[in-house]
């Protein structure tokens, strides 16, 4: 009774909070971190086969040109293809606001288009675009609700997951949810896809922690894409502290 009592008193510790406000808090897509973990629980239930009449774009983004790159061209122009290598410091960038949260931009790495619902997308094809592009991803699920869908039709690969995730309710941000972005670790890039580890800082109701987001990233129609053929596209931990992380902090 006693463990029950400090895990009700302790809001990192409750499951409800565990799959809600700290997965906001931890700067990624709830609907997709949410879904994620649904599937995982439910040990009978098949993946929904793929629509094959899909699209991983929104009709407010343009088809990238021809290109012999699998993915495509960029789908905004963004010059500097890299299709190998890393990042081990960190980029510079101007840090702009989604209400009080901070996300990095760079007119080199991206993002370089808006779309009309408000999220930000086109990042360059490069060990550092796929940087700014998971690190912007973790934003947008602060964003309002019909911005979260319209970037989540837009940035879902074709995959067995996809329609399933674009169906999940993602949680709201509770009001006294505060969190940033704290540094990264480049965990895998070889231009086709990147695993990218972004460290973050969040806090609620006075209590603080630390925290890890890997997201799996594919190059797709000339952008970095979520990985919907991956049952796990993001990931989730607490850390003890963020040793081992790149420092790349607003400001």
């Amino acid at each position: 009774m006693a463990e029950d009592d400090d895990t009700q008193q302790n809001p990192f510790t409750r499951p409800g909070f565990i799959v809600g406000a700290v997965v906001v808090a931890a700067l990624i897509v709830a609907a997709i971190v949410l879904t994620v973990l649904n599937l995982n629980r439910d040990d009978d239930a098949a993946p929904p086969a793929p629509d094959p009449s899909s699209s991983a774009t929104s009709s407010a983004a343009p088809s990238p040109e021809p290109s012999g790159v699998a993915g495509g061209a960029s789908i905004c122009g963004l010059a500097g293809e890299e299709l190998s290598g890393t990042v081990t410091t960190a980029p510079a960038a101007e840090w702009q606001f989604q209400d009080v949260y901070a996300f990095p931009t760079s007119p080199a790495a991206g993002p370089g288009e808006t779309a009309p619902e408000g999220y930000p997308y086109c990042f360059q094809h490069s060990p550092e675009g796929a940087l700014f592009a998971a690190a912007n991803v973790t934003i947008i699920g602060f964003g309002p609700a019909e911005q979260r869908q319209a970037f989540l039709e837009y940035a879902l690969t074709d995959g067995p997951y996809r329609e399933t995730l674009l169906s999940a309710q993602g949680a709201a941000a509770p009001s006294d949810v505060r969190a940033s972005i704290a540094g990264f670790r480049m965990l895998a890039y070889d231009g086709e896809s990147a695993r990218v580890d972004i460290a973050f800082r969040g806090s609620s109701n006075g209590q603080s922690v630390n925290g890890s987001a890997v997201l799996e990233l594919v190059w797709a129609d000339g952008d970095w894409k979520l990985d919907a053929s991956n049952p796990e596209p993001a990931r989730l931990a607490e850390l003890p502290d963020l040793s081992g992380y790149v420092s790349w902090t607003e400001g």
